[in-house]
């Protein structure tokens, strides 16, 4: 059974429950307002007649004498004052009877004649202790409501007689009965709107539930926890009011959130660059620094049948392809020097072989003295022996010559003194590479005619600072404040997977969990011969002395 079918049929039995239970309570209500209106009336009434003065001076009259019912009696009593009352209250009132009866119980009025004188058969010890009662009652008139008030003498408590006054409860039972009929009028009402309610309802859960029986609903619900738990990415779901309504495991480890559903995702601890992302929600991929890690995240809205359901954020650690892709470049960046090196090297071999071959034994001699003289090969940078890391000097002789063919020069500068060996490379040369990408590509979009870059290393024990500066046109003071904000930058968009604006994020942020920091040391001073940026990275633990290196290789 469909579960829009089985939520209609639970509904209409609520319903129909329910409408029992109001109407039986209804009815028992009223039947007892309907039963407390009748017996006030009949007491009314009978209050009345008690009260009587001509029935009080006339039923003193038989107080205390034996009566025998003779025709003469009965005569009359039929005759009498009290009898007068009685009927005329009767039939002003439509009641189905007035009896009055004397302390003894005698009738002196009775609406049957052949009863006159004869003793009353109903209970009236309660009204003869002086006491008012209604109740139903059996008469032989019929089923009636009977009110029985005592007839007291005039200044005491003495009571003279009883007047017993019956309504006949068909009047009540038609009331009653046509009560009822409304009730349960309005109550097939009710059961047609509820039907026709829970058919209309029915019908929007088939479409909800897209005709699924609960069971497939059930299994259907957990076979997707299971997968979007299971899968190696983290996924984030929101609603289309910003409200979280799904986080995986894998989401709360790569972002650093708690897995809290319902709340708004501004307030979850996201980083306002994955913030950003999930905002714009644009589908396209975005690298991102999450504490240690390198995710990319990328959002894209969720709509079914035109309808808007909300937005989903996809996240994938890069952490550990961030860092291989830093060791491939560094080893790029090796290969790229080694090819250079190796092509000079062929090439001086090669006029060598020719000087000796020709006979020319000095020239060759005075030549190896010249190559011997002039520094290690492909040294293009002046100053780059102050560095004798040699892994670090590749690096900076490529960084060189990729600055010539942008047309600019990359410089080394006076300050320079590194004595020891790098102990970390990749992270070392991922800071000192962003910086100089940074500054070589400021000097040459700049609007300075002299195109130049130094750069500045200083060794102080394992404690490597950097300084780079460029003759750009600096940075404008609109981007100062969020110059290392993830997604700042001043570069077109190159349409690589995760964007621009992650290179001086990343390098602070490499600093900081090394324990040392990256800062913009100026903004740019047109004073200067270098007028553009000046960045400035202090690396503790990155350097190895001579000895320790000994030790440790």
């Amino acid at each position: 059974m469909r579960l829009a079918t089985q939520v209609m049929l639970l509904q209409l039995v609520i319903v129909t429950l329910t409408l029992i239970v109001a109407f039986g309570l209804f009815a028992a209500f009223n039947r007892a307002r309907l039963d407390s209106q009748y017996h006030v009336h009949a007491t009314d009434i009978a209050r009345v007649v008690a009260s009587s003065p001509t029935v009080i001076t006339n039923i003193a009259r038989y107080d205390g004498a034996p009566l025998t019912p003779t025709p003469q009696l009965v005569d009359e009593l039929a005759r009498g004052p009290i009898q007068g009352v009685a009927s005329r209250v009767q039939e002003r009132t439509h009641v189905l009877f007035v009896v009055i009866a004397n302390a003894d119980g005698v009738r002196v009025a009775d609406p049957q004649r052949d009863r006159l004188g004869r003793h009353i058969s109903a209970d009236i010890a309660g009204p003869l202790a002086g006491q008012e009662t209604a109740a139903h009652d059996d008469t032989v008139l019929g089923r009636a409501i009977v009110a029985k008030i005592p007839v007291f003498e005039p200044g005491s408590n003495r009571v003279l007689g009883v007047v017993v006054v019956g309504l006949s409860t068909k009047a009540f039972d038609e009331q009653f009965s046509k009560n009822l009929q409304v009730l349960a009028g309005m109550a097939g009402a009710l059961l047609v709107i509820a039907v026709a309610g829970s058919a209309v309802l029915a019908r929007r859960w088939r479409g909800l539930t897209l005709g699924l029986r609960p069971a497939e609903i059930t299994g259907l619900v957990r076979t997707q926890a299971a997968v979007l738990q299971g899968i190696g990415e983290g996924v984030l779901a929101a609603d289309t009011s910003g409200y979280t309504t799904f986080v995986n495991d894998e989401a709360c480890r790569l972002l650093e959130i708690a897995n809290k559903t319902g709340r708004p995702v501004d307030q979850i601890g996201l980083t306002l660059r994955v913030l950003d992302v999930f905002e714009a929600a644009d589908s396209a991929p975005v690298l991102a620094s999450v504490g240690e890690r390198i995710v990319v995240v990328s959002a894209r809205p969720v709509s079914r049948e035109g309808r808007a359901l909300g937005t989903v954020l996809v996240v994938r650690d890069r952490t550990d392809v961030e860092s291989l892709t830093r060791q491939l470049d560094a080893v790029q960046v090796m290969s790229t020097v080694l090819r250079a090196q190796r092509h000079e090297f062929a090439n001086r071999l090669h006029l060598l072989n020719g000087l000796l071959q020709a006979g020319h034994v000095g020239e060759g001699l005075q030549y190896l003295e010249e190559i011997l003289g002039s520094g290690p090969l492909g040294s293009a940078l002046p100053g780059i022996e102050a560095i004798r890391d040699a892994y670090l000097q590749a690096f900076l002789a490529a960084k060189g010559a990729a600055a010539r063919e942008a047309g600019v020069t990359l410089t080394i500068g006076e300050n320079t003194w590194v004595s020891g060996r790098l102990g970390l490379p990749v992270d070392v040369t991922t800071v000192v590479g962003n910086l100089l990408d940074n500054a070589i590509d400021a000097a040459r979009t700049g609007g300075n005619d002299v195109k130049e870059v130094e750069v500045e290393l200083l060794q102080n024990g394992s404690t490597l600072h950097i300084t780079v500066a460029d003759s750009g046109d600096g940075v404008a003071p609109d981007f100062v404040d969020h110059l290392f904000t993830e997604g700042t930058t001043t570069k077109p968009d190159s349409g690589i997977p995760g964007g621009r604006g992650i290179g001086l994020a990343l390098s602070r942020q490499i600093s900081r969990a090394l324990g040392g920091d990256l800062w913009l040391a100026s903004a740019g001073d047109p004073q200067l011969r270098l007028r553009g940026a000046e960045f400035i990275a202090r690396l503790p633990g990155v350097m190895v002395e001579e000895e320790q290196w000994a030790t440790q290789t």
